[in-house]
């Protein structure tokens, strides 16, 4: 007998056994039906697939463990468990939203961390033992901000032989001014 011609409860005894097939065809014929759900009480695309996900998960989880005592009823099980998650969801955003206003303005930001000192004239020196062509397309990337593209056609290079040197030539400079990558 085809899967996908199994009725909700022969479905649903399926998957505790560990059948494969079984939890792929509950993920098709419920995931759809969560979707629309969340579409509808979450207003959020996103939202709506993460409900999807989490519900077909946490339904699969409790058929696995062989918690679903009424087999005829998965649709009804899946969609209270969409219901719960929702309630859930909104229950969480609620208490973000009223601790950010309890203690949102009370809270300080915290400070950026300090930026490390650069010795320049190292930097210089390091820049100075690159090859040309590896020194010109570190000039032309960082200080004329220029594409790889038009790096390439100045350099008369393929964009990805830039890239390729831009890379190696960062390297030797993080080698030579002693910092971990």
């Amino acid at each position: 007998m085809e899967i996908s011609s199994l009725d909700d409860a022969a479905l649903a005894l399926r998957i505790p056994a560990g059948d494969p097939t079984a939890e792929a065809e509950l993920f098709r014929r419920m995931a759809p039906r969560v979707h629309l759900y969340g579409l509808r009480h979450l207003r959020d695309r996103h939202a709506a697939q993460d409900l999807s996900q989490q519900v077909v998960v946490t339904v699969l989880e409790a058929l696995r463990a062989g918690r679903l005592r009424e087999p005829e009823k998965l649709a009804s099980f899946v969609l209270g468990t969409a219901k719960m998650i929702v309630l859930d969801m909104r229950r969480g955003a609620g208490r973000r939203k009223h601790l950010l206003e309890t203690f949102g303005a009370s809270v300080p930001e915290p400070a950026p961390p300090p930026l490390p000192q650069l010795d320049h004239q190292h930097l210089t020196r390091c820049l100075q033992n690159l090859k040309e062509r590896e020194r010109a397309v570190i000039v032309m990337s960082f200080y004329d901000e220029q594409s790889s593209d038009e790096v390439a056609r100045s350099l008369g290079v393929s964009e990805a032989n830039v890239r390729v040197i831009r890379h190696r030539a960062i390297h030797q400079l993080r080698d030579c001014m002693g910092v971990a990558a």
